[in-house]
């Protein structure tokens, strides 16, 4: 009975997750995604446990923790010698964007979006705007910021 509700089960929790992460932010689906991870990992360590491997586990994670140790050394010489050419390592990206505020966005950068040409006329703008937002739609599935980036796209074409 167990494995028919693991065949059933984890193809649809699967095929879920795909679908809120296509209209997540990609800061937001990399939290859950880590946190998911996290979550299988210390299943899998409560099932060792349970099966008597407890042993296995102690192995992989003391050759795991050397692994880890030296990444770390190597992170820090990195950083160190980033320092001394000059050059600062990037900053992190916000913790939740928002779709940016109106009259920022270039002409060049509209057109781009859109995927019209600096000659494009006020019907084929509209045509081409309606034409992304059908694909990426909040309520077809599309993602809100994609959405709100292809409308600002059109306003600044058409101020």
């Amino acid at each position: 009975m167990m494995p028919l509700v693991l065949a059933v089960g984890l193809p649809i929790a699967a095929w879920l997750l795909y679908q809120w992460l296509k209209k997540a932010y990609p800061q937001h689906a990399a939290k859950i995604l880590a946190g998911l991870g996290a979550g299988l990992l210390f299943a899998f360590g409560i099932f060792l446990v349970m099966t008597g491997k407890l042993a296995g586990l102690a192995a992989v994670a003391g050759g795991a923790w050397l692994w880890v140790q030296r990444a770390m050394k190597a992170h820090s010489v990195w950083k160190t010698v980033r320092g001394m050419a000059g050059t600062k390592t990037a900053e992190p990206p916000p913790a939740s964007p928002s779709p940016p505020a109106p009259g920022t966005m270039s002409l060049d950068e509209a057109r781009e979006i859109l995927g019209v040409g600096p000659d494009a006329d006020m019907a084929t703008i509209k045509a081409a705007h309606r034409r992304l937002m059908e694909a990426n739609h909040p309520d077809r599935g599309g993602s809100n910021w994609i959405a709100a980036r292809l409308n600002q796209a059109r306003d600044r074409l058409l101020s």
